[in-house]
Parts: structure tokens; C-alpha cells; sequence
């Protein structure tokens, strides 16, 4: 099915993708998962976007993961990614948030 940013939904290992693009990436990651590059992937992750204790919006990562170094045994940073292929208004907005309010910087793929 076809949607309005025309991508095609896709399925795999029995998951439903907004696109053949995140998909691929998700394959990607398992990969790099499974060979110890990366830990504890995860998908569609929930951030809140609090301002003085006020909730703003939330946004959603495609995917998260640990990066750790070439020895398996430190962690390093956690990512926040997400594939975009058409950067409305609104995922700019929030892009800008997270930075600023949650200090997390969010990888476009």
C-alpha cells in the first residue's frame, strides 16, 4: 500500500515498516546487532518533550541503539535514528526539541 509520502509499507520478521527504506535498515542493524557492533536495538521509541514541566509533544525514533567500543564491553552512546525520506515541518520542529530540551541529536538515515 501506498500512502501519502508515497512509500511502501513492507514487513519484516513479521514487523510492519512505514517504508521499503526502514526496513532495509532495520536489516542493517540487526546485523550489526548480531555481530556485537551495536546492543539493545529497539524499535518505534517514545521521547517526551517536557518544557518546564509541561509536556510539549512527543516524538517517536524509528530506532534506537547502544554503540559500544571495538571490545563489545563499553557502552559509548545511545542513537536515536530515524529514516526520513520527506522532512515535514513538524519532524524539524522536534528534531530541534530533542536537541535542545533532551540533548539527544536524532541520525537521519
Amino acid at each position: 500500500m501506498i500512502n501519502k509520502y508515497y512509500n511502501i509499507k513492507t514487513v519484516i520478521d513479521g514487523i510492519k515498516f512505514d517504508s521499503k527504506k526502514e526496513a532495509k535498515r532495520y536489516q542493517e542493524l540487526k546485523l550489526l546487532e548480531r555481530t556485537g557492533e551495536i546492543k539493545n536495538l529497539k524499535l518505534q521509541v517514545k521521547f517526551s518533550i517536557d518544557i518546564y514541566g509541561k509536556h510539549i509533544c512527543n516524538y517517536i525514533a524509528d530506532f534506537t541503539y547502544d554503540v559500544v567500543t571495538k571490545d563489545r564491553k563499553t557502552h559509548i552512546a545511545t542513537i536515536a535514528e530515524d529514516c526520513k525520506g520527506m522532512k515535514t515541518p513538524v519532524y524539524n520542529l522536534k528534531k530541534k526539541l530533542m536537541l535542545a530540551v533532551n540533548g539527544i541529536a536524532i541520525n537521519e538515515v
